[in-house]
């Protein structure tokens, strides 16, 4: 999830709990998210950004120093990162702190922490590799769709399957460094099959924009 997701309109009436939560995205981007935008590092919102940033080499440590992976502080920092997503967001719909960085920023530190927990189950085989190495590919064909895309012009926007992948993944990955396998395994696969469907939507969605048969959107999220 971003720190998007809410016009920039004021008034208390407009702030609702679907809203907060980041799962009512109607209405408009804020302009401060468009490309050509200011980067506006310092905001809320984007503190909390630059904590997640910065405690992925540190989850990746812990882990890594652990015997066989399971292991219960590494699995916490990881949710910990995770979570700080939705917290990011929310931050930035109360306080209305919206930047283009936020929106840069957020794609790039869910990729980071994906290729990190992929990286820690392929090191402990806690996850099937033919899975992992298949998300894997995947991840790095968004970062190259996402980079031709900008360097085009066309800021690719999420779509639902991308947003509802995020959970399984991320939890496919948390469960399996606390030990519950068969649990992470479905959550792995029923992500994954999200993510490929979000992915093949991407691609064309691009091919349209390259096209100029349609408007190309803001980024709002994690694709």
């Amino acid at each position: 999830m971003s720190n998007l997701g809410c016009p920039p309109s004021s008034g208390p009436d407009r702030l609702s709990a679907l809203r907060l939560l980041g799962f009512d995205r109607s209405g408009p981007q804020p302009p401060a998210t468009g490309a050509g935008s200011p980067l506006n590092p310092w905001t809320i919102p984007n503190a909390i950004g630059f904590l997640r940033l910065l405690l992925i080499p540190v989850f990746l440590v812990v882990a890594f120093s652990s015997g066989d992976g399971v292991d219960a502080v590494s699995a916490t920092l990881f949710a910990v990162i995770g979570w700080g997503d939705y917290a990011d967001g929310m931050a930035a719909r109360i306080t209305r702190q919206y930047s283009r960085l936020g929106a840069l920023m957020d794609p790039v530190t869910d990729r980071l922490l994906v290729i990190s927990g992929i990286a820690v189950c392929w090191r402990f085989d806690l996850l099937p590799r033919w899975a992992i190495a298949v998300l894997a590919a995947r991840e790095l064909a968004m970062i190259g769709l996402a980079r031709v895309g900008l360097s085009r012009g066309i800021d690719l926007r999420i779509n639902w399957p991308g947003r509802l992948s995020v959970i399984p993944v991320m939890g496919s990955f948390f469960f399996a460094m606390v030990g519950l396998s068969r649990a992470a395994e479905v959550m792995l696969y029923v992500g994954l099959t999200l993510a490929l469907w979000a992915s093949v939507l991407y691609v064309r969605a691009g091919l349209m924009g390259l096209r100029g048969t349609v408007q190309p959107p803001s980024v709002t999220s994690r694709p």
